[in-house]
């Protein structure tokens, strides 16, 4: 799939197939995850691989708006070690695993696969709930979840364009 196309017809997709996701299709969006820009090229980040079915079907009472991840056949939790920053104190971390979520999400729009970008950082109940479940070591800190799996409903483009929200210049 041409790049622009994955880029603008990536939604949230929020029903699954019962069909696994590849071994092959889960390393190439778990490769383009890896290759995101980061501050300093830290690259602070690991990737949770979860497909036990009784911790998908836990993340719902940690993340009540992640109920979809019931019927996925996989998630993907991002965390970033914060030893591994390069400018410790400053944050940069949520930066780099948010460009991480993001060559994740258009990656598996580019193979064809569903996902879900599911917040948990900043909200520290989900941060320490979701750590907790998947046996997070300290000093690394759950960012986000992203559901994942073949989609049950169709991907529809949507014009998001705005030109009033570009300003030259100045404001």
């Amino acid at each position: 799939m041409d790049l622009l196309e994955a880029i603008h017809t990536r939604r949230s997709i929020r029903a699954f197939t019962n069909e696994p996701v590849s071994e092959a299709d889960l390393d190439v969006v778990l490769r383009a995850a890896m290759t995101a820009p980061s501050a300093g090229n830290a690259q602070p980040w690991h990737f949770v691989v979860v497909t036990d079915r009784a911790i998908l079907d836990a993340i719902p009472a940690i993340h009540a708006h992640a109920a979809m991840v019931r019927q996925a056949p996989m998630a993907i939790a991002v965390a970033a070690e914060l030893a591994q920053e390069k400018y410790p104190g400053f944050g940069y971390w949520t930066l780099d695993c948010s460009a991480a979520v993001q060559n994740l999400l258009l990656a598996a729009r580019g193979l064809g696969l569903g996902t879900v970008w599911c917040g948990i950082y900043p909200r520290p109940e989900r941060m320490e709930g979701l750590g907790r479940l998947l046996s997070l070591p300290e000093g690394v800190k759950a960012h986000a979840l992203v559901v994942i799996g073949h989609p049950a409903q169709e991907f529809k483009r949507v014009d998001r364009f705005k030109p009033e929200r570009i300003h030259r210049d100045t404001w």
